[in-house]
């Protein structure tokens, strides 16, 4: 698949002399940057990615690396939080790091993508799906292997139009840019659709007793939620709402699929729905990269470890096939040039998203495994 990319003359010089300092900052291995939580309440999710990127890494060096030098990954905490994403971009930088798998809370990503635009270091975050991310700012070497929250968010607000049918539904999030605005994007579907949405709410992440907006929810007779945000949240509302007798049924984003909600919710998270990309370790053509995770104990079939291995997967194939460790000459690569890896043929329009990528609806069961919705 080509697409035309032209890089400004500035930008053109400025590769030239950055890809200098990178190529001396790389004489040995290529480092590539894995840039999430490896602290604070999400810590899991960043735990998948590097479990994506160890396997690519550990793959593509076992079969003689890329252009004959290897791989290797340089591990560098964001929390999660917004304010310490351009923190962790600085620290990138500064170590003359070229390439990043990260951020992965879309607020921390949003934080960094501009320094990394700016200093020519290629970014490709797996799990960041606020259309922010990338609307509007023309960069030239941020990317992602993950759909975004207008893509998700309709796709949750159709499957509850064509299967739930609820008659009053609540709409809350977690007042962050991917909670609120992959909840706002339902929010308006639904109300396309002519469900009432009588509940749209922001709840504050961190809290510990949600008892108040679990009361709004009951006088006002909801029979299904919608929560935009991350587990721990989710967890709670679950449980405190089946304390209070609650019946609505209640949906949430790719944020929410995390094994730690069944020691928050309890039994309460039995038939829990939630939209998370397609379960690519299902496909017979990814069983060998399924069968590298589980030789190495880790999880193929969480939310981000595969779209991590994917963003990994597409940084080598753009060096071996720029035939340079340029930034600069890697991105324009990638724009122009389409990827076999294990979320499928991976292609991205000017802005750096994908051209295509399906999310799915799955129930999740208290036990920790989920089954596609049918």
């Amino acid at each position: 698949m080509k697409k035309h990319f032209r890089l400004t003359p500035i930008l053109a010089a400025c590769g030239v002399a950055m890809g200098l300092a990178w190529s001396g900052a790389q004489a040995q291995n290529i480092k590539i940057a894995v840039v999430g939580p490896t602290t604070g309440p999400v810590t899991q999710y960043g735990d998948m990615v590097r479990e994506g990127v160890d396997t690519a890494i550990e793959q593509i060096n076992a079969a003689g690396g890329v252009n004959g030098k290897k791989l290797e990954a340089v591990v560098i905490d964001d929390g999660c939080e917004p304010k310490q994403g351009p923190v962790a971009a600085n620290r990138v930088v500064n170590q003359k790091i070229g390439f990043v798998v990260g951020h992965v809370c879309s607020g921390a990503t949003i934080a960094a993508t501009e320094i990394y635009n700016n200093e020519g270091v290629v970014m490709v975050t797996p799990s960041a799906t606020s259309p922010a991310v990338t609307d509007g700012k023309n960069y030239e070497f941020i990317f992602r292997t993950i759909g975004r929250d207008d893509q998700q968010g309709p796709a949750a607000a159709k499957f509850i139009l064509d299967k739930i049918k609820p008659k009053n539904v609540a709409v809350l999030h977690d007042k962050q840019s991917y909670g609120q605005g992959i909840a706002t994007a339902v929010k308006n579907d639904l109300e396309k659709g002519g469900v009432k949405v009588s509940v749209f709410e922001g709840i504050n992440a961190g809290d510990s007793d949600y008892s108040a907006v679990i009361t709004k929810l009951k006088s006002n007779g909801v029979d299904f939620v919608y929560y935009g945000g991350y587990h721990p949240e989710m967890g709670l509302l679950l449980r405190q709402a089946a304390e209070q007798g609650v019946k609505a049924r209640f949906m949430g984003p790719e944020g929410v699929g995390n094994p730690d909600i069944n020691a928050i919710a309890g039994d309460a998270v039995e038939g829990m729905l939630l939209t998370l990309p397609a379960d690519f370790a299902q496909n017979p053509a990814n069983a060998a990269i399924v069968k590298a995770f589980q030789d190495k104990k880790r999880n193929p079939n969480g939310a981000f470890q595969l779209t991590a291995y994917a963003a990994t997967q597409a940084i080598a194939d753009g060096i071996k096939g720029a035939a340079s460790t340029d930034p600069a000459k890697v991105a324009q690569y990638l724009h122009a040039n389409s990827f076999e890896t294990p979320i499928g043929k991976t292609a991205w329009n000017k802005q750096g998203d994908l051209t295509n990528f399906e999310f799915q609806v799955f129930t999740w069961h208290k036990d920790g495994s989920k089954t596609a919705f049918k």
